[in-house]
């Protein structure tokens, strides 16, 4: 799937949706659970369909990167699913450290 920023994406697997901070150039394999996202605003799942080696999960408000493509998702409703791109699980981006102020 060719991703684009502002663009949300809904599980098949359960609630999580999610909206696209930074796009990839390329296209990407995006899951949720180990089944493909898709284009939406409402996850249609129930969370019975996750794969068990997919079942992390994703918490509201955490944005998920992958170094690798350059991907970044902002998750607007949580779910019991993780995410994964190519079979590599996006990690929760990090924080930045502020200079001191000494």
């Amino acid at each position: 799937m060719i991703l684009k920023v502002g663009q949300s994406l809904a599980s098949t697997t359960d609630a999580t949706v999610l909206i696209v901070v930074r796009a990839p150039s390329g296209e990407v394999a995006l899951t949720c659970g180990g089944a493909e996202m898709v284009a939406g605003k409402a996850g249609v799942g129930d969370g019975s369909a996750v794969d068990p080696a997919h079942s992390s999960g994703t918490l509201l408000g955490k944005r998920y990167v992958d170094d690798e493509t350059g991907l970044e998702v902002l998750c607007t409703k949580a779910g019991q699913a993780s995410l994964a791109v190519s079979d590599r699980p996006l990690e929760v981006k990090q924080a930045k450290p502020l200079p001191s102020s000494d």
